[in-house]
Order: C-alpha cells, then sequence, then structure tokens
C-alpha cells in the first residue's frame, strides 16, 4: 500500500460522521462574509450599505495577483461593512447582510442535472475560476485559478486529487466523494483540461473503502483519471507527502508541487470547479463537518458562507454541556474559536466541539532528548530545535534549519512525552521568519 516515506503518525480517526449524509441547512438571518477568506491580499469591497444584493452577486473583487473574488451567499440587503471576528480570532473587515428571501443571480444554473460536456477554451477555464472565486477548499484557500496557470518555463505532468481526509473527526470530503462523485469528475477533467495534462490521480486513504469503490464504477465514463489507495498515515493529505505517496517525487524546500511536474486540489475545490464553469455559479456554500464525542448528531451540512457557527452546532443538537473547546478544523491543525459566532468560510471544513476532559494540555516538562519529534516530522526538519530557536527570536538561524519547510501538521507536539508547546512556537518562529524574509525584498 503506497503512502510517503518520512514520519508520520496515527492519532485515532473518530470518524462519527462518515455515514451522515449531506443535509441542506436552512439559511440564517444574517451572514457575514469576511473579505479575506483566502490566501493572499483582501478583496476590495463592490457594495456598499444599502444595497440589494441577490445569492451569487459579486460583493467584493481579488484585485491583486494571490487574491481571490467574494460573492454574495444570500439575497439581502447590506447591512454594514465591518471589522468582526473571523476564525483567526483576529477582527478583519467584512460584508454584513440582512437575509430577505433566496433570490439567486441570472444566469446560474442551479437544477441537479449532470453537464459532462466541457465547452470552455483552457484560458476561458482559468478565467471562470478566477471571476467565481474558487479557493483551494482543503484547509489552505489558495486561490485555485493561479493553481491552473502553469509557469512558463514549467510543465504540468499530474494532477493530484486530495481526497485523503486525514484529519481525525473530519468527514466532508469523503461524504462529497460519495454524494457527488460525477460532478468531481467532470470538475477533475476541466481542469485537466486547463492544465494540458493526460493524467490525474484521486489519492484517498484505506479507510473510505465506499469512496474508493464508488469512483472506480465510475471511471471508465472519464478518461485518464485514476483512484489509488493509500495507507492510513497522517499527514498524507499535504502536498508534499501525497505528491511523494502517488508519484514518487520530492518537491525540493521552497518550492512549489510544479517543480516537480504536480499540481494538487482538493476534492472539494473540483466540485466547486464543476459547479463554476458548468452551472456559472460562484462558490458561496460548501461542505462543513460538525462533529465531536459528546454531540447528539454528529453531521456534514451544506452551508451558506458567512453562516454563524452557532446556527451548525444548533442544526447537530446543540452544544453538549460539558464542552470544553471548539475548534475550526481538525484536532491536529484545527485552531480554537475565540467567538461562536464567528462565520464559516470558504476554508471552513469542520466544527470540532472536543469535551472538557479533553481539551487540557499534558504539563510541560523539560525535554527528554527522545528525539520522538525529529523522527515522525514529515518534512525532515528537528521540531525541539526550532521550538528553542523561535523562542529566543533566533529567527535567522531559524531560517537556516528551513523552518519555512514546516507545515504546522501538530504531529511533534502530538508524540512529545514532555508536553512541549512546540507546534505553538513553530508557528510563531514561521510568522516572525517569514516577515524578515518579506522585508528583504521591499
Amino acid at each position: 500500500m503506497k503512502t510517503f516515506k518520512l514520519g508520520g503518525v496515527h492519532p485515532p480517526e473518530n470518524k462519527l460522521s462518515q455515514s451522515a449524509a449531506i443535509e441542506v441547512l436552512p439559511l440564517p438571518e444574517t451572514v457575514t462574509i469576511p473579505l479575506s477568506q483566502h490566501l493572499g491580499v483582501p478583496a476590495n469591497p463592490v457594495v456598499k450599505k444599502g444595497d440589494s444584493v441577490k445569492a451569487g452577486q459579486l460583493i467584493a473583487k481579488g484585485e491583486a495577483f494571490i487574491s481571490a473574488n467574494i460573492h454574495s451567499s444570500v439575497s439581502g440587503t447590506v447591512q454594514k461593512i465591518d471589522d468582526v471576528v473571523d476564525t483567526s480570532g483576529y477582527r478583519k473587515k467584512a460584508i454584513v447582510i440582512k437575509v430577505e428571501g433566496d433570490v439567486w443571480e441570472e444566469g446560474i444554473d442551479l437544477s441537479k442535472d449532470l453537464i459532462k460536456n466541457i465547452t470552455l477554451s483552457p484560458q476561458e477555464i482559468v478565467s471562470r475560476v478566477n471571476e467565481k472565486g474558487i479557493v483551494g477548499m482543503g484547509g489552505a484557500t489558495f486561490p485555485s485559478h493561479v493553481k491552473l496557470m502553469v509557469p512558463q518555463g514549467k510543465t504540468a505532468e499530474y494532477l493530484i486529487i486530495n481526497g485523503v481526509e486525514c484529519e481525525p473527526y473530519l468527514t466532508s470530503d469523503h461524504r462529497l466523494m460519495l454524494e457527488k462523485a460525477e460532478e468531481m469528475l467532470v470538475g477533475i477533467q476541466i481542469q485537466m483540461r486547463a492544465l494540458n495534462v493526460e493524467k490525474a490521480i484521486i489519492g484517498i486513504e484505506n479507510n473510505k473503502p465506499d469512496a474508493i469503490e464508488h469512483l472506480r464504477k465510475l471511471l471508465p465514463q472519464y478518461t485518464g483519471i485514476s483512484v489509488e489507495p493509500l495507507k492510513v498515515k497522517y499527514p498524507q493529505g499535504g502536498e508534499k507527502q501525497l505528491i511523494k505517496a502517488l508519484v514518487n517525487r520530492e518537491v525540493p524546500s521552497g518550492k512549489l508541487p510544479i517543480e516537480v511536474g504536480c499540481v494538487v486540489h482538493n476534492v472539494g475545490t473540483s466540485f466547486a470547479v464543476y459547479e463554476a464553469v458548468q452551472k456559472n455559479k460562484p462558490l458561496v456554500e460548501r461542505v462543513v463537518t460538525v462533529t465531536g464525542k459528546g454531540l447528539k448528531e454528529p453531521s456534514n451540512f451544506l452551508v451558506r458562507i458567512g453562516t454563524p457557527i452557532t446556527q451548525l452546532i444548533e442544526a447537530a443538537g446543540g452544544m453538549p454541556e460539558n464542552t470544553g473547546k471548539v475548534v475550526n478544523g481538525g484536532p491536529m491543525m484545527g485552531k480554537s474559536l475565540s467567538d461562536l459566532n464567528t462565520p464559516v468560510t470558504k476554508g471552513t471544513s469542520g466544527i470540532l466541539l472536543f469535551p472538557q476532559a479533553e481539551t487540557s494540555r499534558k504539563p510541560v516538562h523539560n525535554c527528554i532528548r527522545c528525539g520522538r519529534c525529529a523522527s515522525i516530522c514529515p518534512m525532515g526538519l528537528e521540531p525541539y530545535l526550532l521550538a528553542v530557536l523561535a523562542s529566543h527570536n533566533k529567527f535567522e538561524d531559524c531560517e537556516s534549519e528551513k523552518i519555512m519547510d514546516c507545515i504546522e501538521c501538530g504531529s511533534c507536539l502530538y508524540i512529545c512525552p514532555s508536553g512541549r508547546p512546540l507546534l505553538d512556537q513553530i508557528r510563531v518562529g514561521k510568522n516572525e521568519t517569514g516577515k524578515m524574509i518579506r522585508s528583504r525584498h521591499k
């Protein structure tokens, strides 16, 4: 069974919601749509307070090269454009819309009909993906149109589709592969055309045998696409780990997958590309897993962007009394929420409720030099060293020790017997080292 070779851990899977079919969440009374829900520069508003908007209407334009358009997920009236707390815990600019009905922009196909025939040229596909605000939906939220633009002098050989979903608890991609498989496969073919590649590989961990079987039954209708089962090992869904597992190529330090002829997209992104190109539909909703051991009904919801997270929790049976922490994302890479009125964004893959008993960290002890963090690091780094350098503000040394290669998977924090906050310290070090590197190019 294929997998990446270097490091990795095996946390309990806890896929409590894997058999829960996707449900459409009712519209909220108000949506709060952040202008920065993608990597890169925040989008600029093109509406103002008092404007009437329809679902699917452009409300903020991504004007930088690394940015993404934002569309209204509902119809209603713009109440204000203000700073609100987003999933990062910081206050950032957002557009608040009072929901009034559900009227969509003309030209958006809301039917369930599958459209297989792809009529757009590669350039038109890239333009449409850009126009409709599609971003990576596995959590990184990198603008998808940029990935589809192969730099001059580079060649894409493989389109790698990430169906791994290696984070414990999360099941939104799993359900999407079961319930929207054909749309996703057409979306993959659209991306293949844009990139001019003949081979696409869908990597799926073998704890999802139903998804592997379902997709394989459909594959004879879709030329050039294959499904590759993978051994269950975290963080198999990391771009570089997935490329190593599937095509045995290593992305050089500081470089992107295109350096080894690969482009990686998530299954959710592939579905969003299908809707954008074949249905003219912007990215205004996504599937979100709401789960936790104490939750009455672990669920997968189709949610409009901007919906408050409190509404998702209520729909899954309400907040258990013993809840100690609510996490945006999975337990390994997710971050605690400071405010449950925080809105769902394009990058919200899951909401995880931890019982109080599981939220307290281990007592922090001195490093015992066991080397376990280094042995399981999937990037071949030395987390114990990076954490010490970062905590002493030695950012030049952090750079030379390749701190920017860290994918923040949390494996080191998970495995450390001394309970040391390795990931926290490394994240701070990465942030400061990145600032230092960027300052050189000003």
